[in-house]
């Protein structure tokens, strides 16, 4: 199996205690991507487009930059101030600069209509938070494997 160590993760949490949670689970099972972090729609929006989306469509490599690596992934969560996550999915999916990045939504939130609105809106997947420990690293361990490990993403022009 390929590694894909170099590759992004963008994670969008505004819970410090939630993504030093993550960081910490993902430090344990050796994930060495870069992890970027944006803690509300907003900024998301700026670290996506602060460039331009036409470097990334192009997947031009920019310097001296901390976008100048696309996100390999997007790890959502959906309650954020601001823009929450609903829209910032909506948004980055209706961009073709943007639409072919795949987006995990991670939330508490296991009510049926925001599973069924986030697949509508093209999330590519949706994980709860599990609040017992044991299960949260399970559930960052399967998204680990699969996304950082077992999936092929597209190639871009």
């Amino acid at each position: 199996m390929i590694k894909k160590l170099h590759e992004p993760l963008l994670v969008v949490e505004d819970s410090n205690e939630d993504f030093r949670m993550l960081q910490r689970l993902m430090r344990r099972m050796s994930v060495q991507n870069p992890i970027h972090r944006c803690t509300n729609g907003d900024e998301v929006l700026e670290f996506l487009y602060q460039l331009g989306s036409n470097a990334y469509s192009k997947g031009e490599d920019l310097p001296n930059s901390k976008v100048a690596l696309r996100p390999s992934v997007i790890l959502l969560d959906l309650n954020l101030p601001g823009i929450d996550g609903r829209d910032i999915l909506d948004r980055l999916k209706q961009d073709k600069s943007f639409k072919e990045i795949p987006i995990v939504v991670f939330t508490t939130s296991s009510n049926p209509k925001d599973i069924e609105l986030c697949y509508q809106k093209g999330a590519n997947g949706y994980l709860v938070k599990p609040m017992d420990a044991q299960e949260l690293k399970k559930t960052i361990q399967a998204f680990v494997d699969y996304w950082l490990e077992a999936n092929m993403p597209p190639v871009l022009d």
